[in-house]
């Protein structure tokens, strides 16, 4: 039996699918402004105009613009109700954070619109891009299965995206816009979350290195389909402290709210095993280019040292419950109906007890978009670098 199929067969599911329900007057609203948001901030993109470079977005919550908002799941794999969206849209727009992500602030800096999630009513229009990111995916399919967008169902969603371009555009003109484009991927976090939260007994049956060894092959087998539909310029995150978050630090009760050391030594391995991964892929496929941004440094840093980077807080969320608001409470809509949501999001760096606030994430985006003493750009090129390549 592959390894592939032996995690499948041991993973144990803990999220179920709810029942389908009738769209309320309420839900219909919210919709509606989710939509007009992204026509309000920006305009739409011409194909024609050679002034701008398409952005195509994959991965999970980090980068999920609101796409689970549309799928049948549940409140764990949601985010739009209140308080999310507070800060800066003043509405939930499914993001998982008080206001925008850091791939917002990078379309902001290479001079487009909001990029609109894949499953949004209406959204046709794919010369700007598309995020096709869902909250709580994995590299593994059987992530958070059935509640979900795993990887592998992203990767099909752009096929259909470059098939339309290729109708709309023709060959070339299709090949030109996604050769140009960009790339961004967050993803991998929640297949190693998932077996801690789900009291998955994966990992003993597994080495850590056979684990990650399954992570990383499936990522990378899904980035050569992406790359054969015409993707030549990639933008990868490693993976965060994952033991750090507010969230895995509570679930050691004798931890004290120390990190959860095993948990991030799995996305430290990760880390390790996909930088090599990726040197290879651009000696193996022609013309592949990737920055890499290692996220898992900067946000080490963030963590110890706040105030370094103009916050007040580290290691409590903005949003949640218990010890350091790690309860997964926010909104009160997942299970616990009770929790605390702090004054000044802007001075923290979680904003619930998984996910960053906004302000931390144009910090991020800042550092993510030039090479500068503490810029965390570990890869051959910047984001900015592939925005202006040909």
């Amino acid at each position: 039996m592959s390894l592939f199929l032996l995690a499948s067969s041991n993973f144990v599911k803990m999220k179920f699918l709810v029942e389908n329900l009738a769209v309320s007057l309420s839900m219909f609203l919210l919709m509606f402004f989710i939509a007009l948001v992204s026509q309000t901030h920006g305009s739409q993109i011409d194909h024609r105009s050679n002034k701008h470079v398409a952005l195509f977005i994959f991965g999970d919550s980090f980068l999920d613009a609101g796409n689970n908002n549309y799928i049948n799941t549940t409140t764990l794999d949601q985010a739009n109700f209140w308080p999310y969206g507070e800060t800066y849209f003043k509405f939930p727009t499914g993001r998982f954070s008080d206001g925008r992500l850091v791939s917002d602030f990078i379309a902001e800096y290479a001079n487009l619109p909001l990029v609109p999630p894949f499953l949004q009513p209406g959204n046709n229009q794919y010369y700007g891009g598309v995020n096709f990111a869902s909250g709580g995916a994995g590299a593994l399919v059987e992530t958070f299965e059935g509640s979900v967008i795993p990887f592998k169902k992203q990767a099909r969603n752009f096929k259909k995206v470059a098939a339309r371009l290729r109708h709309e555009l023709g060959s070339s003109g299709a090949k030109l816009l996604l050769s140009s484009a960009v790339y961004m991927f967050s993803i991998g976090a929640n297949d190693y979350l998932s077996p801690f939260l789900t009291h998955s007994d994966v990992l003993n049956s597994n080495s850590h290195s056979e684990y990650v060894g399954m992570v990383v092959g499936n990522m990378t087998s899904i980035i050569k389909e992406i790359y054969e539909r015409g993707a030549r310029k990639f933008v990868f995150m490693t993976l965060p402290p994952l033991g750090c978050l507010p969230g895995t630090r509570i679930i050691q009760l004798e931890g004290n709210g120390k990190c959860l050391q095993e948990l991030s030594a799995l996305a430290s391995l990760h880390d390790r095993v996909l930088s090599v991964v990726l040197l290879q892929l651009e000696k193996q496929l022609k013309g592949f280019k990737f920055a890499l941004y290692d996220f898992s440094a900067d946000l080490t840093q963030m963590i110890n040292h706040p105030l370094k980077y103009g916050l007040k807080e580290g290691k409590s969320a903005c949003c949640g419950s218990g010890t350091l608001r790690g309860v997964y409470s926010c909104g009160g809509k997942r299970g616990e109906k009770q929790f605390e949501l702090c004054d000044k999001p802007n001075e923290y760096l979680f904003w619930d007890s998984y996910h960053l606030t906004e302000s931390a994430y144009k910090k991020m985006a800042d550092r993510m978009w030039g090479y500068t003493n503490n810029s965390y750009n570990i890869g051959p090129y910047t984001i900015r670098d592939l925005f202006q390549l040909p």
